[in-house]
């Protein structure tokens, strides 16, 4: 791509490199100069012109970020992903439905290193989306780009970013009362968080916060994934839930998570299912490390101790209203 100021004389079948205003209406850039525009520049003094004009080899902006965009994603359907027509250089990655983001981050890495002009941005690796939200956008910045660029940058990132749709369809929520506690009021939060995820919530199923009668109701769980809410926090691997799944037959993967708010999450699993043991800040609709396990699971992705013990970069998550300062040092 040759890119700087011409004559206008050699500016004709160029592409113009920056808006001109003109008494007859603006030539827009990115306009293919006729005889008529340039007539139009030298009729209100203009003598040269900034222009921006492909070399052999090169591929216009649109063509290229088409093709990335279709080696990215070669079956939208199967990716539940859909692309948006090239316009300026740029095509859109939309997710089709509600899932989780699945990437190869280093061969994305190496994409956006073959050549400055040609670009991917992408939410982060595992993030949440609902129908329509956008995952990544691919964007030519010059005019055109050199086909041997294009076709190693396709070679990088084929196939390389998907959506994982969710694969369950049904939770049950346990919760655990405990002398003079004053009601749950978190399902709301908590049925909102499947419902974005397409899965159904059956209960709650209320049991005393004791590890016999929560075991039981564990054991006797309808739906393809177990949530637990205590009404007392979980504050050890022994503590009563998670000695309850184990007296159900299940086991534990993890307890505790470099998340905040999040960190009392345990993970393990009864009867062939996932259980989340879910901490107290699950019950605010606020972003939590619950909410990055549960995204996951419900979309069948594998979610191992080590996996969780990876969060804790980024971890940090914002302040929520319903507990302002939390890290601050603040009693009570």
């Amino acid at each position: 791509m040759k890119f700087g100021p011409v004559p206008l004389d050699r500016a004709r079948g160029a592409l113009l490199a920056h808006s001109v205003r003109l008494a007859g209406g603006k030539l827009k850039k990115g306009q293919r100069l006729a005889p008529e525009h340039l007539a139009a520049l030298a009729a209100e003094g203009h003598a040269e012109v900034t222009v921006a004009r492909p070399e052999p080899g090169d591929v216009d902006e649109d063509a290229a970020a088409a093709r990335l965009a279709a080696a990215l994603v070669p079956d939208p359907a199967d990716a539940g992903l859909r692309l948006t027509e090239a316009f300026t250089g740029r095509v859109n990655l939309i997710a089709e439905g509600p899932g989780v983001v699945v990437m190869e981050a280093d061969r994305l890495h190496a994409l956006n290193a073959v050549h400055p002009m040609i670009t991917l941005a992408t939410v982060p690796p595992f993030q949440q989306m609902a129908a329509g939200g956008m995952v990544g956008t691919v964007k030519i910045i010059s005019y055109a780009v050199p086909g041997a660029a294009l076709e190693a940058a396709c070679a990088e990132g084929a196939g390389a970013i998907r959506l994982a749709r969710p694969v369950l369809r049904a939770a049950t929520l346990i919760v655990t009362e405990i002398p003079g506690g004053a009601g749950e009021k978190g399902v709301p939060a908590i049925a909102g968080r499947l419902e974005a995820l397409g899965l159904g919530m059956r209960g709650p199923v209320t049991v005393p916060h004791a590890t016999a009668p929560l075991a039981e109701a564990v054991a006797a769980a309808e739906g393809d994934l177990v949530l637990i809410l205590t009404g007392s926090a979980t504050s050890d691997a022994e503590d009563v839930a998670p000695r309850a799944v184990r007296q159900a037959g299940g086991t534990v993967e993890r307890f505790g998570m470099p998340v905040d708010p999040g960190n009392l999450l345990f993970l393990g699993q009864q009867g062939g299912r996932p259980v989340i043991g879910l901490p107290g800040c699950a019950r605010s609709p606020a972003l939590n490390g619950a909410d990055w396990v549960l995204a996951r699971v419900a979309c069948g992705l594998t979610v191992t101790g080590a996996d969780i013990a990876a969060m804790g970069v980024g971890g940090l998550l914002k302040e929520i209203p319903s507990r302002p300062q939390p890290r601050a040092g603040r009693k009570g």
